[in-house]
């Protein structure tokens, strides 16, 4: 426990600097992160080492790693964080009608080709001068990318094991499909035998030619021929019109899509259930004292894969 002389020591700017340097595991890149030297980065983390009595970053060629002590102490600083600045936001009356506030939204690209243009409809009726910017956030750095302070909130699909430092919500369930161009011979004869005989093209964000259609196919020794691979489903869709290839996505987006890109879909013919994905808002609960957030994370409540806003 810290005394109160030691508290009277700390400052939410050595605060900041220690969640940085956690974030970055570099002190050169912490320092650019911070706009400061390095030389001010050591000095600081020579302050938290003395007030928590504990190295808390170790030296590597590569950077620093955090002690077991940095990673225990990572949630309550970003708590403390997100309060001073909850309470800074908080001085300030919230209007969405006269609101200019920007929301940095962190999700997926399915996720936000079903939700974007509902949302932003939506917004321009009620907060015409609130600005959204989307954030392109990978599954592992979720919830990194909500204690960084470098996304406000997330929308996309998570697994149920949430921290409970975060408030989430469940929005809706997703449903794959098969899509292929109009005409395609799969379409005509959606086998389990014509799916594994297809040309197939693969959405995946962080590369490589393997999804979890494959790993259902090898539990049953089949497999199937991936001979494209795109980052995004929007960019999937553009490449499969008018191709011979057939892709799995999610129905939502390709509905949203399929007349722009002349595509249909048929039912994945697996022999077993594919999994839903569950489409999650989650937003710090220290963050919804914050009544321009709260308002944004009821907005992103309200979506549906319909394209309707429900609240």
């Amino acid at each position: 426990m810290l005394n109160e002389t030691a508290v009277r020591r700390v400052d939410l700017d050595l605060l900041l600097l220690f969640q940085v340097v956690l974030r970055e595991r570099h002190v050169g890149r912490a320092a650019g992160a911070l706009h400061v030297s390095p030389s001010a980065v050591s000095h600081g983390l020579k302050r938290l080492r003395a007030l928590f009595r504990d190295p808390l970053f170790l030296r590597t060629p590569k950077g620093v790693v955090p002690t077991a002590r940095a990673l225990q102490l990572a949630e309550p600083v970003s708590d403390v964080l997100g309060r001073a600045q909850q309470l800074l936001a908080g001085s300030r009356s919230f209007t969405p009608a006269t609101s200019d506030r920007s929301y940095t939204i962190g999700t997926l690209d399915a996720a936000a080709t079903s939700f974007l243009p509902p949302l932003l409809a939506r917004i321009r009726r009620v907060a015409p001068d609130v600005r959204v910017e989307l954030k392109h956030v990978g599954l592992d750095d979720a919830f990194a990318e909500l204690d960084a302070h470098r996304s406000d909130l997330l929308f996309m699909p998570l697994a149920d094991s949430i921290p409970a430092r975060f408030e989430a919500r469940k929005v809706y369930q997703e449903e794959f499909v098969v899509a292929a161009p109009e005409g395609h011979p799969f379409l005509k004869r959606p086998t389990l035998h014509s799916f594994c005989n297809s040309a197939h093209l693969l959405v995946s964000p962080a590369g490589g030619a393997r999804g979890f259609i494959d790993d259902v196919l090898a539990a049953r020794g089949l497999k199937r021929q991936v001979s494209v691979v795109v980052p995004t489903f929007l960019l999937g869709m553009a490449a499969l019109a008018g191709s011979s290839l057939v892709g799995t996505m999610p129905r939502s987006v390709v509905e949203r899509h399929a007349k722009r890109f002349r595509l249909r879909t048929a039912p994945i013919p697996l022999p077993v259930t594919v999994p839903r994905s569950t489409i999650y808002a989650v937003v710090p609960k220290v963050a919804l004292r914050d009544a321009g957030i709260a308002w944004m994370f009821e907005l992103l409540l309200g979506a549906n894969p319909g394209g309707r806003f429900t609240r």
